[in-house]
C-alpha cells in the first residue's frame, strides 16, 4: 500500500512545501484508495476528483514559484461531511426531499480550511438530518466499517470516520451533537476531537441549531493521526461573522503540556450501562501508562451520570425551537401510522431511527417542567465535573459500551449514546482516541475530557497515547478473523446480549429514581 497512505497532513504537507514529494501525487494516491475502497464502504457519496486535480496542480506550482506562506495543509486531500454546505456539491444531510440541493458558498469551516490549502476531495455519508447512530439514508444508503462491513461505521459522521479510516483521507470535518465525532472515529480506529462549546463556528451546515443550543453542536476534525488535531482546530476555531455562537478562546498548544503532575480522573462507566470488559482493559492500560509517566490518577465515581441520557436530552430539547419532525417533514406533513406502514413496506423516504426520534420528541415535549428540573441537574453536573476535572486535568471515559456494533444492532440499546452524548451539554472538549484492535480485529478506544477551554490538554494526552500504543492501525495490514456464525446468529447473539444488559440499566435505573 502507498506510504503517503500513512502519513499524516502535517508531514504530507511537510513533504508537498519541501518538494520531495507533488500535491498531485498525494491527491492522486488518496483518489485511487477511495476508489478502491469506497464501494464496499459507501463513505464518498460525490466526489470532485477533477477539480482536486487541477488544485493540486496549482498548488504544486506555487511551491515551484516560491510562493510565501503557503497554508499549513498546502496540497494535502481531505474529505468533507455532507451535512456542511460546500460550493458546487450536494448538501441534503441524507434528506430525500433535499435531494437535488448543491451549495452555493462553502461554510466557514470549509473555506478556511480551503485557505489552509486543503484540496477537498468529496462529500461523506451521513445518518438521516445527522441525528443518529448509524451512517444510513434513503439518498445514499449504508456507510459500512473499513475493518468488517458487516459492521457499522458509526453516525452520523459515518462517512468521515470510515473514508479517514480506510485510509482514503488524512483527515476530515465533521460535526458532533451527540458523539457524532467520536462514535465514528471509535468505531473506525481513527482520532477525533470534538471542541469546546462555541469555539468553531457551526453556521454553514444543515440541520444547525438556534443560537441557544449551537454550542452543544461541534465541528470538529477526524484525523488518522492526533498530531493533526491541534494544527486543525487552529485552523478553523474562532469567531464568524455570521455565528453570533461562536467566542474567542485562548487556544494553547498541546506541546507545552507536561505529563508530570497531570490530573487524570479515571471514570469507569456511567452507573447504568456496563461497559464490555476489553474496552475496561484498555481504559485502564492507559490509566496505569499516564501514571507511569507522573500523572496524579485518581479513579471515582460520578452518580450525577446515571442521569447522562435524561440531561442531554432535556437540555437539547430546551434550547432547540424548531423540531426534528419539522425538518424531518419539509413542507411535507408526516402521519406517523401511515409512515411506520410504508416503512414496512420498504417505501418511505425516511429511516426507522427517524421515525422514532419524532415520537420520542413528542414525549420528552410534553412535560417541560421536568425538562427543566433535568436540565438543573444538567448544570449540576457540569459544575460538578469542573471541579472534580480542575484546570490542569483530564478525564478517563468509555467511547461506547462495546467495539463496532453489527449493523441495525444499536437500534436494540440506542441509550448507549450516553457515553458520548453527555459531554456535548456540558461543553466539554473531548478527544477520541484508538487503542489498538480486540480479537476480532475491531478498534478499542477511550475518550480523554478536559474542562472549557482545556482542549489543548486532551489533544496532549492524545498524542502521548499514540506515540506509546500505536494509534491508527490500517486495515490493509490486518488480517481479521472470521466471526462465528452466519450473521444471523451473530445479530441474535448481540440481540440476546443486548437484551440482558437493557433490563440490567433498566433495573438500575429503576432503583435509582425509587432512590
Amino acid at each position: 500500500m502507498n506510504r503517503l497512505l500513512t502519513l499524516s497532513a502535517t508531514e504530507l504537507a511537510k513533504l508537498i512545501r519541501e518538494r520531495e514529494v507533488t500535491s498531485v501525487e498525494v491527491v492522486e494516491a488518496h483518489i485511487e484508495r477511495i476508489r478502491s475502497a469506497n464501494p464496499t464502504l459507501n463513505a464518498v457519496v460525490a466526489e470532485r476528483f477533477q477539480d482536486a486535480r487541477a488544485e493540486a496542480v496549482a498548488a504544486d506550482a506555487q511551491v515551484r514559484a516560491g510562493a510565501d506562506a503557503l497554508g499549513p495543509f498546502h496540497g494535502v486531500p481531505c474529505t468533507i461531511k455532507e451535512s456542511f454546505s460546500m460550493r458546487g456539491m450536494p448538501h441534503t444531510a441524507g434528506l430525500v426531499s433535499r435531494k437535488g440541493v448543491i451549495g452555493t458558498t462553502d461554510a466557514p469551516t470549509v473555506a478556511r480550511l480551503k485557505a489552509a490549502g486543503a484540496i477537498p476531495l468529496g462529500v461523506t455519508n451521513v445518518s438521516e438530518l445527522c441525528f443518529w447512530i448509524e451512517s444510513n439514508n434513503r439518498v445514499y444508503g449504508r456507510t459500512n466499517n473499513p475493518y468488517n462491513p458487516r459492521r457499522t461505521a458509526g453516525g452520523s459522521s459515518g462517512g468521515e470516520g470510515a473514508i479517514v479510516g480506510a485510509g482514503g483521507s488524512p483527515f476530515g470535518l465533521a460535526s458532533d451533537v451527540g458523539g457524532s465525532i467520536r462514535m465514528p472515529a471509535f468505531f473506525n480506529g481513527v482520532f477525533g476531537h470534538k471542541p469546546s462549546g462555541g469555539m468553531v463556528p457551526v453556521s454553514g451546515q444543515f440541520p444547525v441549531p438556534e443560537a441557544q443550543g449551537a454550542p452543544f453542536l461541534a465541528t470538529g476534525p477526524i484525523a488518522r493521526h492526533a498530531v493533526d488535531l491541534y494544527p486543525l482546530l487552529k485552523t478553523i476555531a474562532g469567531p464568524d461573522a455570521g455565528d453570533l455562537s461562536c467566542e474567542e478562546f485562548d487556544l494553547k498548544d498541546p506541546s507545552t503540556v507536561n505529563l508530570r503532575g497531570l490530573e487524570v480522573v479515571d471514570v469507569t462507566d456511567n452507573g447504568v450501562f456496563p461497559i464490555s470488559a476489553e474496552l475496561r482493559a484498555a481504559q485502564r492500560r492507559c490509566a496505569d501508562y499516564l501514571e507511569a509517566q507522573g500523572a496524579r490518577v485518581r479513579r471515582v465515581k460520578v452518580d450525577g451520570l446515571k442521569r447522562s441520557i435524561d440531561i442531554w436530552s432535556s437540555m437539547i430539547t430546551e434550547t432547540t425551537g424548531t423540531t426534528f419532525r419539522s425538518l424531518l417533514e419539509n413542507g411535507q406533513p408526516i402521519d406517523l401510522p401511515s409512515e411506520f406502514v410504508t416503512w414496512a413496506r420498504r417505501r418511505s423516504p425516511h429511516t426507522l431511527p427517524s421515525l422514532a426520534v419524532v415520537c420520542l420528541e413528542r414525549l420528552s415535549r410534553y412535560d417541560s417542567n421536568r425538562n427543566q428540573r433535568v436540565v438543573s441537574l444538567g448544570n449540576a453536573l457540569r459544575e460538578e465535573l469542573t471541579d472534580l476535572i480542575g484546570p490542569n486535568g483530564v478525564m478517563l471515559f468509555p467511547s461506547y459500551a462495546n467495539a463496532a456494533p453489527l449493523h441495525a444492532a444499536p437500534l436494540l440499546i440506542p441509550i448507549y449514546i450516553a457515553y458520548p452524548a453527555i459531554f456535548n451539554v456540558m461543553q466539554f472538549p473531548v478527544t477520541q482516541v484508538p487503542l489498538g484492535l480486540n480479537a476480532s480485529g475491531l478498534p478499542l478506544g477511550v475518550q480523554v475530557a478536559s474542562i472549557r477551554g482545556n482542549d489543548h490538554l486532551s489533544i496532549a494526552v492524545a498524542i502521548e497515547l499514540e506515540r506509546s500504543m500505536g494509534g491508527w492501525v490500517p486495515p490493509w495490514t490486518v488480517q481479521r478473523a472470521p466471526e462465528q456464525g452466519s450473521a444471523r446468529k451473530a445479530f441474535e447473539r448481540s440481540y440476546s446480549s443486548g437484551s440482558r444488559l437493557w433490563q440490567a440499566a433498566r433495573n438500575k435505573r429503576n432503583a435509582f429514581f425509587a432512590d
